[in-house]
């Protein structure tokens, strides 16, 4: 896909993952819409940043609707906000569970069911699901999320099916440990320099994004290669 004036559409887009795709695209020419909970920090002409949290429909309906009412289609949606909470399971506080489900899972679901008419009226889209290689190995004390990014997997799965005859892409990404804050819930494990860099992920974004219209990855696996010596 050429990505110059297409419209995309980032969750999560104000840190980590996120801001590094909203950087990238914005370099390859898109408008990007950004989705945050809270005011965003990115200056640019082509940026546009919209207050929503993704774990109430009403509230991504309404930004969807601006969008769409502004440009009548969507182009690209990554879904990228998510969130852990780790311990033992019966440690877990049932706000964990459900922030959880309704942030990685529920979200990614609403922005999914909003963007995709206009992608499949046009015959072109592409969705990037960002789960975790949480969603395909299980750890201990990491039960939790793991659910809810088996979960996006599981849906990334069925979804690419769905929608491929409708000339729309589904990617599911699933980086190990990204030197993101996403560990500030966790007080065993602290961002280090060994873990990925969250602009090297977007960059793998990105290109996924610009592969040929019969060009599909619809998995991307990328881990931390630990340096010898």
């Amino acid at each position: 896909m050429e990505l110059k004036n297409k419209i995309a559409v980032i969750t999560g887009a104000n840190k980590g993952i996120g801001l590094c795709c909203v950087e990238q695209l914005l370099a390859e020419g898109a408008i990007v819409y950004g989705i945050c909970r809270s005011g965003c920090t990115t200056q640019h002409e082509n940026y546009h940043c919209l207050i929503a949290d993704v774990q109430h429909f009403d509230q991504l309906s309404t930004v969807f609707n601006t969008i769409l009412s502004k440009h009548d289609k969507i182009d690209i949606l990554i879904n990228n906000a998510g969130l852990g909470y780790f311990g033992f399971c019966e440690e877990l506080s049932l706000d964990q569970w459900h922030t959880m489900f309704n942030t990685n899972v529920n979200g990614l679901f609403y922005a999914t069911k909003l963007a995709l008419p206009s992608m499949k009226k046009q015959g072109l889209g592409h969705i990037i699901n960002i789960s975790s290689i949480a969603g395909l190995e299980g750890y201990p004390q990491v039960s939790g999320y793991n659910a809810t990014k088996f979960a996006v997997r599981g849906f990334s799965d069925a979804l690419y099916k769905e929608v491929r005859d409708f000339g729309v892409k589904v990617t599911c990404v699933y980086p190990g440990s990204v030197k993101t804050d996403f560990f500030r819930h966790s007080e065993n494990i602290k961002a280090h320099d060994n873990m990925l860099m969250p602009e090297d992920v977007a960059s793998q974004i990105v290109y996924a994004l610009k592969s040929p219209n019969n060009f599909h990855h619809v998995n991307l696996e990328i881990r931390p290669l630990k340096p010898r010596g």
